[in-house]
């Protein structure tokens, strides 16, 4: 039987199904993440090998930060020498190493140098804004201050990570504990707990109270703002009771330990400023000091940091200063029978080529009282009118314009606008206006510009003076000076006069260098054309009249090239039925130099000094100091007026003059004495103090500076009802 032949085969298999494409793509994710974990763990590994513990002897250096003068050579000061005393963990008062632990890293005993949770936590915080632990050990922060810098990068940020970890590994928590309270800065000048027991509680360590001892840990966060000495306590109260609080979660003191001490912060003794700081150079450290925070420096670089710190201050120009400040002050006290002490004259000098301070007067000592009042605020008088000047004249007024010279009385106010001696002169140019003072037509000029307070307030600020006390509602009188300005602020908006309306910054740190000689990074704001080049150009001309043939006539024996002016502030007191003097002025500069001098009396700074006037010792202590400031300098002659004509109406009618007698003008009037605000604007006072004044400046040995230009004529305040009289001014 024949075979039935086989069917021949035929291939069934199909083609091999694709996975879903989901599944793909997690297989590879899977795979990816993978791959990127090894090459994690080989970084890792790689870094661990790498990165290698440095000695902390030599990573970790807090030397005395050293200031000089502007040749680089000449000391002028240090900042704080580190202070330092390292005592065993056994001394380190518990109560310290329990608040901090408790309030900065609760798992410090058992973590491995650095905290996952807790890094996320804090990353988390930055993300939403709220406010939670750091995300840094304490293993970190002793890593952090013992061994690396303070940058903030990832790179440095992993280093520590790494170096925590590894000396976790070779140090006991008791050592990291006691290496990092002995090392922190806690301000004050004060590295380690021994040192900053006794700089804010004047003993030992190991004597300090729960609450002592608290409180000190929380400044470690941040030493200048929690400083009880710095001001408001509010934020310290917060930090000082979180640490209590976290205490008594964490078991190591009681709830009745807590509340005994948890509703005030620790009395202090008062805080004494380093003699250092005594003197008249002690306000310029201070100063530099702070120019050197907002530059970026961290306080404790600027403190510990070994910097070499070159300022703008010449030695010879501030010995000068000093020099003609003591001299006038002794003829004052003469003149007066009032003690030196009762007077704060104050001054600032500025190079105008460059912007330096090359001289500061804040005052006799800084220990004895730290005001510096060259750098506060003060009622400038006549001072304010170039700004007002400038501000019409950026509107498209011409000097050759006229204004009302007449007493009148402003839309809406009670009391009429006077003039020296009840003067009035009729329409007068915006020259002859600023060369006489004459305080109608600066307000009547006022009144006719578009929004003129605000757009004088605008030219000042343009000009480099910033807003202070007074500014807030500018009236139609702010050009007659009752905002208020300090010296500093003065002499670097008069400076963009003597620069054509080019702003140089102030300022008093010209270089820095690290502790291994490496000039650090100045971030300063460049040269603006703040103002139009011819407008500060016939501000600065204007300004050239004022010391040729107005008040400020004393400044012309400078044998120099001059433009200025001259500032009194009087107040009228109406239960006294007087008006008193308060801050007296003269603001002049030479091509080369711009220098502000203002005077104040007592201790506010804000008391009646008498009949006395801008165009006297504020001008007489600024020429004593500028014939040493200007010597050997070529004689720079400004230039003369433009040639800009009006682009506006500037005949618009003024207000009606209110009807006085009217004195014959001769055809060249003598300069008028100064105005200052209306005497319905309450005075204002300088920020009070609770320091001690000074003790009286023993008499200076030196005779006052020769002058030999004609006796200034007085100022006279704003509404007065007859003229001073010359008694008090400067012979």
């Amino acid at each position: 039987m024949a075979k039935t032949p086989k069917r021949a085969r035929t291939s069934t298999a199909n083609p091999k199904k694709k996975r879903p494409l989901p599944v793909r793509i997690l297989k590879w994710f899977g795979i990816a993440i993978f791959f990127i974990f090894v090459i994690g763990c080989v970084a890792l590994a790689a870094l661990w090998t790498s990165v290698t513990v440095p000695d902390p002897n030599e990573g970790f250096q807090t030397n005395t930060t050293t200031v000089y003068w502007n040749d680089g050579k000449s000391e002028l000061g240090t900042f704080e020498v580190q202070n330092r005393t390292t005592i065993p963990y056994a001394e380190i008062p518990q109560y310290a190493k329990d608040a901090l632990v408790a309030s900065e890293n609760r798992s410090f005993w058992t973590d491995p140098g650095f905290d996952i949770p807790s890094m996320f936590r804090a990353g988390l915080g930055i993300l939403t804004g709220d406010q939670v632990t750091g995300g840094s050990t304490i293993t970190q922060q002793y890593v952090k201050v013992f061994y690396l810098t303070q940058d903030r990068t990832i790179t440095r940020k992993v280093e520590e990570i790494i170096l925590a970890a590894k000396i976790g590994q070779s140090e006991t928590k008791e050592e990291i504990l006691a290496n990092y309270l002995n090392t922190v800065y806690f301000g004050r000048g004060a590295y380690g707990i021994e040192a900053a027991a006794d700089a804010y509680f004047q003993k030992h360590a190991s004597e300090l109270t729960l609450a002592e001892a608290t409180e000190l840990v929380t400044i470690i966060n941040n030493p200048s703002a929690l400083d009880p000495a710095n001001g408001s306590t509010s934020m310290q109260l917060e930090r000082y009771q979180y640490a209590l609080k976290s205490m008594e979660e964490m078991g190591y003191i009681t709830q009745a330990q807590r509340l005994e001490v948890y509703w005030a912060l620790p009395e202090m003794p008062e805080y004494k400023v380093h003699n250092r700081f005594g003197g008249t150079n002690g306000y310029l450290l201070k100063y530099v000091e702070e120019e050197l925070k907002s530059l970026g420096f961290t306080e404790g670089e600027i403190n510990g940091g070994g910097l070499d710190v070159i300022t703008t201050f010449s030695k010879k120009d501030q010995a000068a200063l000093v020099k003609s400040v003591n001299a006038t002050k002794k003829q004052m006290a003469a003149d007066s029978g009032k003690k030196q002490s009762f007077y704060h004259p104050a001054a600032t000098s500025i190079d105008n080529t460059n912007g330096e301070v090359i001289a500061m007067y804040g005052g006799t000592d800084y220990v004895k009282q730290p005001i510096n009042w060259a750098t506060t605020p003060r009622p400038v008088g006549s001072t304010m009118k170039p700004y007002a000047l400038a501000a019409a004249l950026k509107q498209g007024w011409a000097l050759n314009d006229t204004v009302n010279g007449n007493s009148f009385t402003p839309p809406g106010a009670k009391q009429p606008i006077r003039n020296a001696g009840g003067g009035n002169y009729g329409q007068v140019t915006l020259l002859r206006a600023t060369t006489g003072s004459i305080n109608s037509a600066y307000v009547d000029l006022t009144l006719k510009m578009d929004d003129g307070p605000q757009s004088i307030r605008e030219a000042a600020n343009a000009a480099g003076v910033p807003d202070g006390p007074g500014w807030e509602e500018p009236t139609d009188t702010f050009a007659l000076g009752y905002g208020e300005i300090s010296t500093l602020s003065q002499a670097q908006g008069y400076s963009t006069f003597a620069n054509y309306g080019i702003k140089r910054t102030a300022h008093t740190v010209r270089k820095v260098l690290d502790m291994n000689g490496v000039e650090k990074s100045l971030n300063r704001p460049e040269d603006t054309q703040a103002l139009e080049r011819d407008v500060a150009q016939d501000v600065t001309y204007a300004l050239t009249k004022v010391a040729q043939d107005g008040t400020g006539s004393r400044a012309t024996a400078l044998g120099y090239p001059v433009a200025g002016k001259t500032g009194t502030r009087w107040v009228y007191v109406p239960e006294k039925g007087i008006q008193e003097t308060t801050a007296v002025w003269f603001v002049g500069f030479t091509k080369q130099i711009t220098t502000a001098v203002m005077l104040c009396g007592g201790e506010d700074g804000a008391t009646d000094m008498g009949s006395i006037f801008g165009a006297g010792y504020p001008a007489t202590i600024w020429l004593g100091y500028m014939e040493t400031a200007m010597e050997g300098m070529d004689r720079e002659y400004f230039l003369g007026q433009t040639d800009r004509r009006a682009t506006h109406n500037p005949y618009t009618p003024s207000p009606t003059p209110t009807p006085t007698p009217t004195p014959t003008p001769e055809p060249e009037p003598e300069p008028e004495p100064e105005p200052t605000e209306p005497t319905d604007i309450p005075p204002t006072t300088a920020p009070p103090t609770t320091e001690v004044p000074p003790e009286p400046v023993q008499p200076s040995t030196e005779p006052p500076p020769p002058v030999s230009a004609p006796a200034p004529v007085p100022e006279e305040p704003h509404r007065a009802s007859a003229a001073p009289s010359d008694a008090g001014a400067a012979p």
